[in-house]
């Protein structure tokens, strides 16, 4: 209202519309199997009716006027690696989810979640290999018309592990370039293959040896510049002089992140993925000092002095350490041709016995998205072992 008054009444009207978004979108098709036309087919009405079709940000325009109010409730598709510009509008549901359950943090960080599955998994028997990367999905050959059917996985070193059933959360686009061999690939899932994929992530972590008690867990920095830097970075592929910031404080919430009197942070950056062609080796330290300097200019005063124990990653370090195609951070992106049935499936396409969880899979990216990936793929397997 302080912005624009007419704003006011046209929020809740944004609101109520996401309300419906996150009642289609979510509650009802987040954890359900999206691998039959049918399901898709059925959905058509609804999607249309909710004009799936727009992007996020028209839907943001017919309620809201005020420029800077478009951008601050447009932001969401880049918490799922897409640009509000061509993200269908199905993804504006995240603003319902947020103010409907709130934003929640582990005390002890994404850390604590993972090493609190890890021990439930030992409790239930599971073994767990680490530091393994699997080379390849083992396999029977297809004869006579009939798809092959995945008997395991083997390891960089060679090691085959035997499985009557193989679920993967590696990125689909390396796992079926990369790890399924001359397995053959049916038409929709070769046209999936070449998906748009997302921006990458300049990600720098660091410490300081002040305390700014009034940064929030929370803050998204914006640039002078909105559309035509997401433009530059989506569709250009061009590293440019501004950006766009989103900072995290965890010590905000959990103290235990940083000693007394210090605090622990990271930034996140989008730019371009690898296929901008970046010099990453050259761009990435210069990329940091302008965040630091800009930094410091603004939500964190003296931080060039104050800064400690700082590193970054990049889409090379992305493409390396998660083997994500071209370094995207969020796998392929969230167009409206590339979800739901349109994106890879939880049940392979090519391979029997073959599931796949995680970012690039129905329903997408981000923490919501592949939690219920993995709720999808508990729906397939107790199918799949009843049908055998």
């Amino acid at each position: 209202r302080r912005f624009e008054p007419a704003d006011a009444a046209g929020y809740l009207a944004l609101v109520e519309q996401a309300r419906k978004l996150f009642d289609a979108g979510f509650t009802r098709l987040a954890d359900q199997p999206f691998h039959k036309i049918a399901t898709m087919l059925k959905e058509v009405p609804t999607l249309g009716r909710l004009r799936a079709d727009r992007s996020v940000w028209q839907l943001v325009c017919k309620h809201l006027k005020h420029p800077k109010l478009r951008e601050a409730f447009s932001i969401q598709p880049l918490l799922v690696g897409g640009s509000p510009f061509d993200t269908t509008s199905i993804y504006g549901l995240i603003h319902y989810l947020e103010r409907k359950w709130g934003v929640w943090f582990a005390l002890g960080g994404t850390g604590a979640i993972v090493a609190a599955i890890e021990k439930l998994l030992r409790e239930e028997g599971v073994a767990i290999r680490l530091n393994a990367t699997v080379s390849n999905i083992e396999m029977t050959p297809g004869v006579g018309g009939r798809r092959p059917k995945a008997t395991g996985v083997r390891l960089e070193d060679g090691t085959v592990l035997a499985a009557d059933i193989v679920v993967s959360n590696a990125d689909p686009v390396h796992l079926y370039g990369a790890m399924t061999g001359q397995a053959r690939k049916p038409l929709a899932l070769r046209i999936k293959q070449k998906s748009r994929t997302s921006m990458g992530l300049f990600v720098m972590y660091f410490g300081t040896t002040k305390h700014y008690p009034d940064v929030a867990h929370h803050t998204i920095w914006l640039g002078p510049r909105y559309k035509e830097l997401l433009d530059e970075i989506f569709n250009k592929k061009v590293l440019a002089d501004d950006f766009s910031l989103y900072l995290h404080r965890p010590t905000a919430t959990d103290p235990s992140f940083a000693p007394a009197g210090c605090d622990s942070f990271y930034v996140l950056c989008p730019v371009p993925n690898l296929d901008g062609g970046q010099d990453w080796a050259v761009e990435g330290p210069k990329l940091r000092a302008r965040i630091v300097k800009e930094l410091d200019r603004t939500l964190l005063p003296g931080l060039t002095g104050t800064i400690t124990q700082d590193f970054y990653m990049t889409p090379v370090d992305f493409k390396h350490d998660y083997l994500s195609p071209k370094g995207a951070g969020f796998s392929i992106s969230p167009h409206f041709t590339q979800s739901a049935w349109f994106r890879f499936h939880n049940m392979s396409e090519a391979i029997d016995g073959l599931y796949l969880v995680g970012a690039g899979t129905h329903p997408g990216a981000g923490m919501p998205g592949v939690l219920c990936s993995a709720k999808v793929v508990d729906r397939l397997v107790p199918e799949a072992k009843v049908t055998a």
